[in-house]
């Protein structure tokens, strides 16, 4: 097995050797190819801005007495806001970047859009915006005319936003203090009309017509007694019998009509000619003072009581209907109650909110709340991020090597020739014997010194390689359009400064 792993190596080995002119040239041009096309590709510079959440000591004071952004509300949305539109056509302006045409405005924005990064770190209460371009000034300018616009517009939008919410709460409060004044007239009002059904106590109703109940019957017992007094003493007077219907007509009319009434007028008419009647007749006059007065002091009484349960059964129906009328008065003003109660309520928290709304109105207005402060500005970038071309060279020296390798074994798998007697015999073919190839010491040392020079070449070329692969270590880089012409105008302008 070591025997053919060792087989197998020296014939790779020659299979290079035999072709190293074409190796190391390849290889050589891989290599060429990848540091021209490390110095081609165009160099891309980073410009990088933090800023600080300086979160006011007068957040903490004034907590409950003012609304402050949180910090969470300062960075949610912070990539959106930074990337809009509106934003970065502000920014353009302000960088005098804006071309002639409309679509190369749109495209250098989407072009922004895509090169911004943002990086937030909540737990430092900080934020990075970083810009890639090809012009390294204009990326130190772009991001810190972003991040100044940012704040600008961030700090407008609030204070433009405090001033809404304030006069919008001033508005509120007065409609609400009409409707809550319109609901505490309609109590008022309930009260005045129906209040003392609402507030009445039905067990207290209940026990009251239970009373009247049983005064109506004592009543009624007493008006039985006296009839019967009474028609004992008029058996024997149709007259006054007449008279007593006649009057009990009048106490029953009366209960509905005035005394004014012709009907009542009328019967008040009969009932005295009845009585002169009565007074005529034989029957009364067997009847003797005692018992006239007698007769007049039980018509008084029963008379008194009828009025009595006239009352009495007023009373009741009265009773009667403030008891149905209870439920649904109440009802009503707990309805106006809750009404007045709810309205007070949105009332007092408005007025509430306006006075918070106020303070946090002249906190903005005095800059006095949560605040971004730039702590470390974005500055002209020198060394490029892109491309990495320490990367790209070895790359190119390793991918140079395979490269020319592969290319030596696939010319060697295409070559069907014979190159060894293992490879003859496979073929099935009686070898009678084996020449070896005549070497001619002209021919050997001509072959030597192509060699040495090919190798010498070969070594200076991948030196200078080498040396540059060494120097981008150092970060010396040999070639940097951008940052040799910007230096260049910064030379001219300081001496052209110094000249005037």
């Amino acid at each position: 097995m070591p025997t053919t792993n060792d087989f197998d190596y020296k014939r790779y080995l020659n299979l290079v050797k035999q072709r190293k002119t074409l190796f190391l040239v390849t290889a050589l041009a891989v290599m060429t190819i990848t540091v021209i096309v490390s110095y081609v590709l165009p160099e891309k510079y980073e410009a990088k801005c933090t800023v600080f959440i300086e979160k006011a000591l007068i957040n903490e004071l004034v907590r409950g007495f003012a609304v402050t952004p949180s910090m969470e509300d300062k960075i949610k949305g912070l990539n959106y806001a930074m990337a809009s539109r509106p934003l970065l056509q502000k920014v353009v302006s302000d960088l005098d970047l804006n071309l002639g045409k409309n679509g190369d405005t749109d495209t250098l924005i989407s072009q922004f859009q895509k090169d911004t990064k943002v990086e937030l770190r909540d737990k430092e209460n900080l934020f990075t915006i970083s810009y890639t371009g090809e012009n390294p000034k204009r990326a130190r300018d772009y991001v810190n005319t972003l991040v100044r616009r940012y704040i600008e517009e961030n700090s407008s939008s609030i204070r433009a936003e405090s001033y809404g919410a304030s006069k919008f709460l001033s508005e509120q409060i007065t409609v609400l203090k009409e409707k809550m004044d319109k609901a505490e007239a309609e109590v008022n009002r309930f009260r005045m009309e129906k209040g003392s059904v609402a507030t009445a106590d039905p067990a207290a109703l209940e026990r009251e017509i239970s009373g009247a109940q049983q005064r109506i019957d004592e009543i009624a017992f007493r008006k039985a007694q006296l009839e019967a007094s009474r028609n004992q003493l008029k058996k024997h007077n149709p007259a006054q019998m007449r008279l007593q219907t006649l009057e009990k007509k009048l106490e029953e009319m009366r209960v509905e009509y005035t005394d004014r009434y012709p009907e009542v007028m009328r019967l008040k008419s009969e009932i005295e000619s009845v009585r002169e009647q009565a007074l005529a007749s034989s029957g009364q006059a067997r009847l003797g003072g005692a018992e006239m007065q007698e007769l007049e002091r039980i018509d008084a009484e029963l008379r008194a009581l009828r009025s009595a349960e006239s009352k009495q059964y007023a009373n009741i129906a009265s009773s009667r209907a403030m008891l149905r009328n209870i439920p649904a008065a109440r009802a009503e003003l707990e309805q106006l109650e809750r009404d007045k109660a709810n309205q007070k309520q949105v009332y007092d928290q408005l007025v509430t909110r306006h006075g918070q709304s106020e303070f946090s109105k002249q906190m903005e207005v005095e800059d006095k709340g949560t605040t971004f402060r730039v702590v470390d500005p974005a500055v002209l970038p020198v060394k490029p991020t892109s491309p990495n071309r320490i990367a790209i060279i070895l790359g190119g020296i390793a991918g140079g090597l395979a490269a020319a390798f592969g290319l030596v074994l696939l010319l060697d798998y295409y070559d069907e020739s014979v190159k060894s007697l293992d490879g003859l015999k496979a073929l099935g073919l009686p070898v009678l014997a084996v020449i070896p190839k005549m070497q001619i010491p002209a021919e050997i040392r001509q072959q030597k010194a192509y060699d040495v020079r090919l190798y010498a070449i070969s070594a200076c070329y991948f030196s200078l390689i080498l040396i540059v692969l060494l120097l981008e270590l150092m970060q010396i880089p040999l070639f940097s359009s951008s940052l040799n012409s910007l230096q260049l105008k910064q030379y001219l302008s300081q001496a052209a400064g110094q000249f005037k």
